[in-house]
């Protein structure tokens, strides 16, 4: 029986603001190891019989996907959802979108945004599952407790079945003295929310529990179709779905629910408490990123993604510095990171939702200073890529070439610019830059005019598919 990886890449990670936002939130962000989050859970399959793979994600998140996917050698099927509607569906997209003629693979589900320290445990916990979820169970995995936690569920287990054991029962998020009591009983464990099933398997319970999802998903699936790397399902049909997790869908409601034990070093990085919890601290308890220099301070996450920050005697703090914002925090105050992020949302300012330097499927672009009626913008483009043919109703621009070679278009003239020339573009008047050498080709961009946005851009071609 073939196996496919299904890994969940959506969520927006607010309670990691300010480094992880809604356009790059943290399952894109290298916290933990060399690659991004999404990376690492791609790279963790590698020990595994794993057939395919299926991403899910959201629109604005697609070009993220398929780079970082592209670049560890496993791009696989990428779907897209018009809307976030949670796990249930998501899976139950996936379960639809791997089923051929004759196949019905298992499916693991994944989270992109887990954190898993012993990948040799991970693989036998996964391969121990592999004949329950054969004989037609559902199987979820527990995460074996070091502690009282109160911010996970909790899987009660029953009676021992081949590698696991039935599932008791569901718990939601408990107090300190109930988790407590969970610990002490010995037959508790974290929801991790990994599973493996057949596809098959999922789809008949989940038809069965919530055929409303079961239809709505499959009819999504109906009119699909492809857009360069990606699956478009049909959005009016998928909007009209429940939002449901596949916790309360299915697995609370199966007889076929089974829960498989994983001591692997497990975390879902949740806060920035729990990533100073799994890093590695100096002598001091303190863990340090970047251009950081400390002094009599002890156990505190202190971050730079930018300029040097100094921090003296300073106890049990997460300091966080990027191009654009500061946040300091008390380590037990670090979840209300989420309320900052949601009331910049609220009074319409940007750092909710962007970083100072934003990825472009082209590239990026870094907002190096902005006034009333200008805006200065270091760009860099890949070699190969190309932004969109466009012009604007309320800005004018001027491009300098500081390295590489640009191919520029600028209304009906074509022609190349070397390091330190130039070109203006008026208002009103169509343009797009090319890089169609080997190397980087960075440039700076001056706007200038009365609104200096990014929804004042007119697309009249695009190879990445964003001309409406």
């Amino acid at each position: 029986m073939s196996v496919c990886a299904v890994i969940m890449a959506g969520g927006s990670g607010t309670r990691l603001w300010p480094l992880s936002r809604a356009t790059h939130p943290k399952q894109f962000l290298p916290l933990d190891g060399e690659g991004t989050m999404l990376q690492e859970t791609v790279k963790r399959l590698s020990n595994l019989e794993v057939d395919s793979s299926i991403t899910i994600c959201n629109e604005d998140h697609r070009f993220f996907v398929a780079e970082q996917l592209r670049e560890v050698g496993m791009l696989g099927s990428i779907i897209l959802e018009p809307v976030g509607k949670n796990t249930a569906p998501a899976i139950a997209l996936a379960a639809l979108a791997s089923q051929g003629d004759q196949d019905d693979p298992m499916l693991l589900v994944l989270a992109a945004d887990h954190v898993i320290r012993d990948e040799v445990a991970f693989t036998k916990a996964v391969s121990d599952a592999f004949p329950l979820a054969e004989a037609g169970q559902l199987v979820t995995f527990g995460i074996v407790p070091k502690e009282p936690h109160t911010g996970y569920g909790y899987i009660k287990r029953g009676k021992e079945q081949g590698a696991g054991f039935v599932v008791d029962k569901f718990v939601e998020k408990p107090s300190v003295e109930v988790a407590q009591e969970y610990i002490s009983s010995g037959d508790h464990y974290w929801n991790s929310g990994i599973f493996l099933f057949k596809a098959s398997c999922y789809l008949e319970e989940l038809k069965k529990f919530r055929p409303d999802i079961y239809q709505a998903c499959k009819a999504s699936m109906v009119e699909t179709r492809s857009d360069l790397d990606f699956l478009r399902i049909n959005k009016e049909k998928f909007v009209a779905c429940s939002s449901e997790s596949v916790d309360h869908a299915v697995m609370e409601n199966t007889a076929d629910a089974v829960v498989v034990p994983m001591d692997v070093g497990w975390s879902d990085i949740g806060s920035w408490s729990s990533l100073w919890d799994i890093s590695k601290k100096d002598d001091n308890g303190n863990v340090i990123h970047g251009d950081v220099m400390l002094h009599n301070s002890n156990n505190s996450y202190v971050r730079s993604d930018s300029k040097l920050v100094a921090a003296i005697g300073v106890d049990d703090l997460v300091i966080v510095s990027t191009k654009d914002a500061l946040m300091v925090a008390h380590k037990d105050a670090v979840q209300d990171a989420k309320i900052i992020a949601q009331q910049l949302k609220e009074n319409s300012r940007s750092e909710w939702e962007l970083h100072r330097e934003v990825y472009r499927p082209w590239g990026k672009y870094d907002s190096i200073d902005r006034g009333e009626r200008y805006q200065a913008k270091h760009i860099t483009v890949k070699p190969g890529a190309k932004l969109s043919m466009q012009m604007h109703h309320h800005r004018a621009e001027h491009w300098v070439v500081v390295s590489g070679t640009a191919r520029v278009t600028n209304g009906d003239k074509t022609f190349l610019l070397s390091e330190n020339e130039s070109t203006y573009i008026p208002i009103g008047v169509s343009h797009s830059l090319e890089n169609s050498g080997k190397v980087e080709l960075e440039l700076i961009e001056i706007q200038s005019g009365c609104y200096l946005e990014e929804d004042d851009i007119v697309r009249f071609e695009d190879k990445y598919g964003r001309v409406k």
